[in-house]
């Protein structure tokens, strides 16, 4: 039986990261471009396998251009010489009702981590076009220091700049491929 493809509807889709700024409030950033892609065994999105997430570092944005332009820097993402982030999952785990945990390694920078994400699972849906679509909320949480992103300052009160921690967030829907 041929496996079943999907791939990203990149307009109803948005990838977001969150960090504390001063440790007191959060900056949020997303990437502009990426790509998602699965294959499952069915129409109903069983078993998803060879899941593969892209997001172009060039067009990181957190709605401020100099704030931008360090990230895409040597002191971040060195985005000249690492311009994409790549996370290929191999393990797709239910874990009750419509959630999953999706296992997978995560490249950030050169380096390859293995990392678990959250995946609420929204369901399928034929659109008013007859696209067959499927809907997935994903979130998780990453040291960034991990993947050799470790610049920060630290105040005159002796506060990190930066926090380690990053909160992952997606809204991710995939079109059944004809």
């Amino acid at each position: 039986m041929a496996l079943v493809k999907w791939a990203i509807d990149p307009t109803h889709s948005e990838v977001q990261f969150k960090v504390k700024h001063l440790m007191i409030t959060t900056v949020t950033g997303y990437f502009e471009k990426f790509n998602a892609e699965a294959e499952t065994e069915d129409d109903q999105f069983t078993a998803p396998q060879n899941i593969v997430f892209t997001a172009d570092v060039n067009s990181i944005s957190t709605n401020n251009e100099q704030r931008d332009t360090h990230l895409k820097s040597a002191d971040f993402f060195e985005a000249e010489k690492f311009n994409e982030i790549k996370f290929v999952g191999n393990k797709y785990e239910a874990t009750g009702g419509s959630d999953f945990k999706l296992h997978g390694d995560l490249t950030i920078k050169g380096t390859t981590k293995p990392v678990t994400v959250q995946v609420e699972f929204g369901g399928i849906v034929v659109d008013p076009y007859g696209q067959t679509k499927a809907g997935f909320t994903v979130s998780g949480k990453i040291s960034r220091k991990e993947f050799g992103l470790t610049w920060n300052a630290v105040t005159e009160a002796g506060s990190v700049v930066v926090s380690d921690e990053i909160k992952l967030q997606a809204e991710i829907q995939l079109v059944k491929q004809a």
